[in-house]
């Protein structure tokens, strides 16, 4: 099985699956995992047999109020990499443009090349701490693209992208005839941010989100897509297709969860706050490393300003047990995506092998010299 996915569509989902983990895994982007002991889930609450055939209906409603949105717009999926997908399949023929952000999340290029979509990219840049330019992003709209793809907050770096610049994303798509997909899934962990979903500020919004990354629900799967009707309508069509009827016991445990938000969502913020903290103490004192501080999210993604940081990622993981995310995986070849939502004690080992493998990797530069 191993060797079959040596060849995997998306090269970060192969990595990520059969060769992240390590000691301390710094690799992870989503929260630690929410035991489910501690959702008050009785087995007489869960069923084998009961959705509904285009969503079940407690679900769908709590999604709705959750997104603040009728419940016509929302497509239950499972997870935002399904959410994804289906969007994607429902808003992009063979043939057509889509713009995408650099660095972005490999799995949506993966997806686009599937369908057959002409990608074009704009930049977001590392000396503006990964920050949505709008000039860039206008320069490169075209009266031939059908579609803007953006990840809010950006992954990899967890970039915040404020309502006033989405705003003007979506006219600026709108003048030319586009629509704007915005996954959202990392958005969740603004627990103490005043945010409102992008789909709010105008038509041609698409949104994809889950439970995933910012509560630690992975298992579960609840993700979802808001949409305008008519285009919810073509997106239940394609899960008709692919995985046809949701996992129903998946759909109850949502269902808790969402009613439960609060207490998993405490939980989560207890966990980031002080990890925040660890990360940006960490990036002040090495100076090896280019990285605005972390405000957002669950993720940096800091610059190796001397060597090559393939290498150095390599010794990280293979001497010092430590393992983050190769730059390669987004095009940032120089830079490596380090996770903080892990436990705190994995976080202060990890943290303690990446120092230590940079002061071995500076030794080992300048033995060469």
């Amino acid at each position: 099985m191993n060797s079959l996915r040596s060849e995997a569509a998306s090269r970060y989902l192969a990595w990520a699956k059969l060769h992240s983990n390590a000691r301390f895994n710094l690799a992870s982007s989503g929260v630690l995992d929410y035991p489910l002991a501690e959702l008050p889930v009785r087995i007489e609450d869960l069923e084998i047999v009961g959705t509904g055939p285009y969503g079940f209906k407690p679900l769908m409603e709590r999604l709705a109020a959750k997104a603040g949105v009728a419940e016509e717009c929302v497509v239950y999926t499972h997870g935002t990499s399904m959410a994804n997908y289906i969007a994607l399949t429902a808003l992009v023929q063979p043939g057509d443009e889509v713009l995408v952000e650099r660095p972005t999340y490999d799995p949506l290029l993966t997806i686009l090349d599937h369908i057959g979509a002409r990608v074009s990219r704009f930049d977001r840049r590392a000396d503006r701490g990964f920050r949505l330019g709008l000039g860039e992003l206008e320069r490169k709209l075209t009266p031939q693209t059908r579609l803007v793809v953006l990840c809010n907050l950006h992954n990899p770096s967890s970039a915040f992208t404020d309502d006033s610049t989405m705003q003007q994303v979506g006219e600026m798509a709108a003048r030319v005839g586009a629509r704007v997909l915005v996954d959202e899934v990392y958005l969740e962990s603004l627990f103490d941010q005043t945010w409102r979903s992008a789909f709010h500020l105008g038509p041609n919004f698409v949104i994809t989100s889950s439970l995933t990354k910012a509560y630690g629900l992975s298992g579960i799967r609840c993700g979802w897509i808001v949409a305008q009707p008519e285009l919810v309508q073509r997106m239940w069509q394609i899960v008709d297709f692919t995985y046809g009827s949701p996992v129903h016991p998946a759909e109850l445990l949502g269902v808790i969860a969402l009613d439960n938000l609060n207490r998993v969502r405490d939980r989560a913020r207890a966990l980031l706050e002080p990890n925040r903290a660890l990360v940006n103490e960490f990036l002040m004192g090495h100076p090896q490393l280019d990285c605005e501080p972390s405000r957002f999210g669950t993720t940096v993604f800091p610059r190796l300003k001397v060597g090559d940081a393939e290498a150095f990622v390599r010794m990280l993981r293979e001497q010092f047990e430590t393992s983050v995310v190769p730059g390669d995986f987004f095009e940032q070849p120089q830079h490596f995506r380090i996770g903080f939502c892990g436990a705190t004690e994995t976080l202060r080992g990890g943290l303690e092998g990446l120092g230590a493998a940079l002061g071995a990797f500076e030794q080992s530069l300048r033995n060469r010299r």
